[in-house]
């Protein structure tokens, strides 16, 4: 793109937030191609990215081929579509720090504020001596633009020399790393199995010579380009580092599947490994070698003393952490292994210190902005009355969070709090008496759910309770009918109902409340920070409950709703049956089918999940629409067999689920559409098929779906994965009914993005801190914040960390999130 000039600069700028900001909207709103003023969603979006204001961005290609995709738009399913607003984002991300290097380039960044980083580590790489144009154009090329960019460019491992083993001593058994020179190197597809590749490789040392094998399964691995790759990247006479287990076989020792660092293109030399001392590992960056990209890292690691601590002196002492230019100088270049603990503990700290401060800030600002409308006084003789109607007594872990909930509404601030408690473990009780609380305070109370299934079953219960208190309750959903939709909407407005339960209906810009007190969101997972903000913008300041029965991970809890108090329940009423889980092959299945039959002779139900609505061309999995007839006609033919799924119209829906509930249908067919909110005491039979593709969190959620009688129950875990991995998982879940010991599980088995969901929003972007494993890392720095936030609430005396703070929350919402 050629020198724009400042009014260039300024329209361009002006575009790219115009339509971030609507897809931003489109985001937030589900990707239901929303409709504005100005048409639908994909019709604006088609037409501002024909508008650029600069031809050359109107010409590319890649803006041509988005904009035809929006044509297409409102014919894709969600997943489509969020993939496609996701691209789409990414480009304008692209155009925007492509603007802000030409800024750089020509001399028309703003001028720094003190508070700003110093200049130097802002530079581009090429102008870092021992940096080439050529490098640095393939760095920037990965968004490694700058030389700060570099320093946070962590190493993903290190490899210590003077604890290298040579192969002379290797013995088998034992999980080591070896450094060696490539002698041969062969890439092949294996003769029995056409979609796997194999690499073999034979490495010398000065003491001997060891046979390293790797396997890669998929198809994209057994191409012929593929294959020639790896022979390249491995080729006779380079440097190897080889990380695995030793295993002991006909043609003498081996690593099977180590990891491999290829550490120099020319061969090694027996003294040089011993004095390298510790030798980082960086991810590999296309077009760069190992040690190209070691020898950019050091050429820049001279400028870290130039970055500005953010923590001074007397708070580092009083937090325990080292100086950050020594903590970038010894991750990148570890003078011992100490040292490297004490680097990395800073940086991890650092990265859980800016996160904690970001999310007790925001609860700041809330508190200070905001007085509570509405201040609950002792305990209401209606909240008094509803526990009396209940047939059983409360846990001691329900009294505890309803003493903590009620400390809040008593409170002069809204309250902000997450509780979470196991299937059953009784969240809507506590919810029910604090909704209670705010009504007899003169209040509204609003229950929001995330599907039509769960708002339904609230309802009901709700409806049993509240008509003996005498309390008027409402529903509102996406399939409420137009007369009775606009009834609730004009009690709501003169404060005729006092409780609505609802879906995303809710948010919608007609519903307004009286006097809204209390807003209570269940399964809040599955609800963006926007749509949260959307319903307690109903009312001044109204108080927030949300509830989760998937149980999640302390660590993640602090990391993405650190803004909330957080309560656990952590104990089931009495009298619960316990579910007997079983893990099946699929040549098992018959054992569960009886299971099934024997339920439906004594007046029982059972569930049947499966992953996919329809089949798949791409995923060979049974489908739930497949399943549904070959179980109906050639496994249950004298039962009812019905099946459920998200895409059934809602009175089809309402039907399927009348018919199972009242007994009419035995066997329920479904996707994860029941994941919550059936509650059906007579189910006591589930079977999950390819449960491997399921989370662990996940498939506790969906055995919370049976036990809820008195009849013992059983749920079978069918897998048709071989991998060992794979069954360790699905043991888990036959050890354990502690939901929070399985979310743990599963946390360390899958990692955060993968234990939240694609729909998760706010997932911390993390360089090098991991959220399975620095735990007490992120707990230090939860304590480190409030402490700083105590004693200096504006961050007066670290005004580089008040800098990095507001720098932080000035940039585009990251397109990740939406991944």
């Amino acid at each position: 793109m050629r020198a724009l000039t400042p009014d260039q600069r300024r329209a361009l700028q002006g575009w790219l937030g115009r339509l971030q900001h609507i897809l931003q909207w489109e985001a937030d709103h589900d990707f239901v191609n929303s409709r504005g003023r100005s048409g639908h969603f994909a019709e604006v979006l088609a037409r501002g990215l024909a508008e650029a204001p600069l031809a050359p961005l109107r010409d590319d290609p890649t803006c041509g081929e988005l904009r035809a995709g929006f044509s297409a738009y409102s014919t894709w399913p969600p997943s489509q579509r969020r993939r496609w607003v996701v691209r789409t984002r990414q480009w304008l991300h692209q155009q925007r720090l492509h603007l802000q290097d030409q800024a750089r380039i020509q001399g028309h960044a703003a001028v720094p504020s003190p508070e700003q980083p110093p200049p130097a580590l802002q530079s581009p790489l090429a102008q870092v001596k021992g940096i080439g144009p050529k490098l640095a154009a393939k760095l920037t090329g990965t968004g490694l633009r700058t030389m700060e960019d570099l320093l946070r460019h962590y190493p993903r491992d290190y490899i210590d020399y003077s604890r290298l083993l040579r192969i002379r001593a290797l013995r088998p058994g034992e999980t080591v790393t070896v450094v060696g020179a490539v002698r041969r190197s062969h890439a092949f597809v294996s003769s029995r199995n056409h979609n796997l590749a194999v690499l073999e490789l034979q490495l010398q040392d000065a003491t001997g010579r060891l046979r390293v094998t790797r396997f890669y399964m998929g198809r994209r691995f057994t191409s012929p380009k593929w294959l020639q790759r790896q022979r390249q990247e491995f080729p006779p006479g380079a440097t190897v580092a080889a990380s695995g287990l030793v295993k002991a076989g006909p043609y003498g020792l081996s690593l099977q599947d180590p990891l491999l660092e290829v550490l120099d293109a020319g061969p090694v030399t027996t003294a040089a490994s011993p004095s390298r001392g510790i030798l980082p590992v960086y991810s590999s960056v296309e077009g760069v070698s190992a040690e190209g990209l070691r020898r950019a890292v050091q050429a820049v690691l001279p400028m870290a003393c130039q970055q500005q601590d953010h923590l001074t002196a007397p708070w580092r002492q009083r937090f325990g952490v080292i100086p950050l230019a020594e903590a970038f100088t010894a991750i990148h270049h570890p003078p011992s292994p100490a040292a490297l603990q004490a680097a990395r503990h800073r940086l991890v700290f650092d990265e859980f210190l800016e996160l904690q401060l970001r999310l007790l800030r925001r609860r700041q600002q809330q508190r200070v902005q905001a007085m509570a409308d509405l201040a609950v006084v002792g305990v209401s003789d209606l909240a008094t009355a509803f526990l009396a109607l209940l047939p059983f007594r409360l846990t001691t872990a329900q009294e505890r969070v309803l003493r903590q909930v009620r400390n809040d509404l008593q409170g002069t601030t809204p309250m902000g709090r997450l509780v979470q408690g196991d299937v059953g473990s009784g969240k809507t009780v506590v919810a029910t008496v604090a909704l209670l609380e705010v009504i007899a305070a003169g209040g509204q109370g609003a229950l929001m759910a995330p599907t039509e299934v769960l708002a339904a079953q609230h309802y009901r219960k709700l409806c049993d309770w509240m008509v003996q208190l005498h309390v008027p309750v409402a529903m509102l959903t996406g399939s409420t009918p137009e007369r009775q939709r606009q009834a609730v909407l004009r009690d709501l407005a003169t404060g005729a109902v006092k409780l609505v339960v609802g879906t995303h209906a809710l948010l919608e810009e007609p519903v307004t409340f009286l006097r809204l007190g209390l807003v209570v969101i269940d399964e809040q997972h599955r609800f963006g920070v926007h749509q949260r903000s959307r319903l307690l913008n109903k009312g001044e300041a109204p108080h927030l409950l949300t509830m989760t029965a998937t149980p999640i991970p302390r660590t993640l809890a602090l990391s993405i709703h650190g803004d909330l108090e957080l309560s656990q329940i952590d104990e089931l009423p009495p009298g619960r049956q316990p579910v007997t889980t079983t893990i099946l092959t699929p040549g098992e299945r018959e054992q569960a089918y009886g299971a099934i039959r024997t339920a439906a002779s004594r007046g029982e139900r059972s569930y049947v999940i499966l992953p996919l609505v329809d089949e798949s061309d791409k995923l060979k999995l049974r489908s739930a629409v497949q399943e549904h007839q070959r179980l109906a006609r050639a496994v249950f033919p004298s039962l009812n067999v019905v099946l459920l799924h998200g895409r059934l119209p809602p009175g089809a829906k309402q039907e399927v689920l009348e018919a199972f509930v009242s007994g009419k249908a035995q066997v329920l067919v479904s996707t994860t559409v029941v994941e919550v909110g059936m509650d059906v005491p007579e189910a006591t039979v589930m079977v999950v098929d390819h449960a491997e593709r399921f989370g662990l969190a996940q498939l506790h959620q969906l055995r919370g779906r049976i036990g809820r009688g008195q009849a013992p129950s059983r749920c079978f875990l069918v897998s048709e994965s071989r991998q060992a991995v794979a069954r360790q998982r699905l043991e888990v879940l036959t050890r354990s009914r502690d939901g929070f010991e399985i979310a743990e599980m599963d946390l360390r088995f899958r990692g955060p993005g993968q234990v939240l969901g694609t729909r998760q929003s706010g997932l911390p972007d993390l360089a090098l801190a991991s959220l399975t494993s620095d735990g007490a890392v992120l707990e230090e720095a939860r304590d480190a914040a409030k402490r700083l936030l105590n004693d200096d609430p504006q961050l007066h005396t670290v005004p580089h960390l008040r800098a990095r703070l507001v720098a932080q929350s000035a940039r585009p919402a990251s397109a990740s999130r939406l991944n």
